[in-house]
């Protein structure tokens, strides 16, 4: 039996204005949208995509998932995040690490990473 991730399911209270924030973030686009759903993807051909679905609830802790960004240029990438409106979060990680914390503006953390030439390895 074959199996593929198809979406990833971020709850929101904003489908709408989440999504096209995750758009613009990874310059994608909505592809479906309706009242208790929005799928955004690089294309409707696309493998993977990501859905929002609505939720009543207010977050109280820590993503037990999070996207890690990979840009060319790490300080550029979040430059441009936080002026897309991503927040800075700190989380305990200081300032030695190789990756930054954002938040997306409904409080999700993500992080951007340094340059990686593949899922294991940094970039020289």
């Amino acid at each position: 039996m074959a199996l593929s991730l198809h979406h990833l399911v971020i709850d929101a209270h904003d489908l709408s204005a989440l999504a096209r924030f995750w758009c613009r973030v990874l310059e994608w686009q909505v592809l479906s949208e309706k009242e208790r759903e929005v799928i955004i993807g690089p294309s409707a051909e696309a493998g993977t995509g990501i859905c929002f679905m609505p939720v009543t609830d207010a977050k109280s802790v820590k993503n037990r998932l999070h996207f890690d960004l990979a840009p060319d240029d790490q300080e550029a990438e979040v430059a441009r995040l936080l002026a897309l409106g991503a927040r800075r979060l700190d989380i305990g990680q200081g300032e030695s690490r190789s990756w930054v914390v954002l938040q997306d503006p409904e409080g999700n953390e993500f992080c951007v990473l340094k340059p990686r030439r593949n899922l294991i390895a940094f970039a020289d």
